[in-house]
């Protein structure tokens, strides 16, 4: 995924602000090693956001003018925060809604520090934000991450419309646009969710115990509702309108599942 030199110097910054975050202990440390990949700015999949996402989706060169490629980045969880969630009962863990103000505030940190080297190489970079970018009536993103990553080649979507990477799913996304050429690793071409690859599974449709994710729909407001109660439950911290139990403590939580019936 960063085979180019450049997206490997964006990896080990990214993995410095995290050390810095942690050694500094802004927050508990809650992410494993990172992941990066790059999208060509000219990719035909981005016209395709405004079929799959919203018309009102955004591109690339609406954001940055002469944008060559779009970055995205990848925090995967530790698993003890994971497991923490999936324990927690019926709301989400306080871990898991302390560990959303703490990501969004380094989603930005690790923005501002790439977005420096891009301007050091001679090239220019626009900051997009972590969260709460989406149309609050549609709940749909104007600038959707994890379709994003998708382009980029970091995963393929499960059943729970979250995006699974080679670190798993549970995790938040980061991105930037930038001037700077960037080559793009090939897409995955099979299944990493089971149930898609044909295999029995459906273990996230079982932690969903909201009405908001079943076998053959997911309700996008039952969803937010559920991620509002969250928020409301958390009130002496800033906006937490989380959930994620589907992506905690299934067998694409950490990693690609694993199985030698994958067809």
């Amino acid at each position: 995924m960063e085979s180019d030199p450049s997206l490997i110097r964006f990896r080990d910054e990214i993995q410095g602000v995290i050390a810095e975050w942690c050694d500094e202990k802004r927050s508990e440390c809650y992410w494993r090693e990172p992941l990066i990949a790059a999208a060509s700015a000219d990719d035909s999949l981005f016209g395709e956001l405004r079929r799959v996402v919203d018309p009102g989706h955004a591109m690339p060169d609406e954001i940055l003018p002469g944008a060559k490629a779009v970055i995205v980045f990848f925090l995967p969880f530790q698993q003890w925060l994971g497991r923490e969630n999936h324990q927690a009962g019926f709301h989400a863990a306080r871990s898991w809604a302390e560990s959303y103000v703490a990501t969004n505030q380094l989603i930005g940190a690790i923005n501002e520090r790439l977005r420096r080297r891009v301007e050091e190489a001679g090239y220019r970079a626009a900051i997009t934000p972590a969260t709460h970018n989406f149309d609050e009536q549609k709940l749909v993103s104007r600038w959707s991450h994890k379709h994003l990553a998708y382009i980029a080649g970091l995963g393929k979507f499960g059943r729970h419309h979250q995006l699974i990477t080679a670190s798993g799913c549970c995790g938040r996304l980061g991105s930037l646009i930038t001037s700077m050429p960037l080559t793009s690793a090939p897409r995955p071409d099979e299944e990493w969710c089971l149930e898609k690859a044909g295999i029995a599974c459906s273990a996230c449709v079982s932690k969903c115990n909201y009405q908001a994710l079943l076998e053959t729909a997911y309700d996008r407001r039952r969803c937010y509702e559920q991620c509002l109660i969250n928020n409301r439950f958390f009130s002496d911290l800033p906006l937490v309108d989380v959930c994620g139990k589907c992506g905690c403590e299934v067998p694409c939580s950490y990693g690609i599942p694993t199985t030698g019936a994958r067809k």
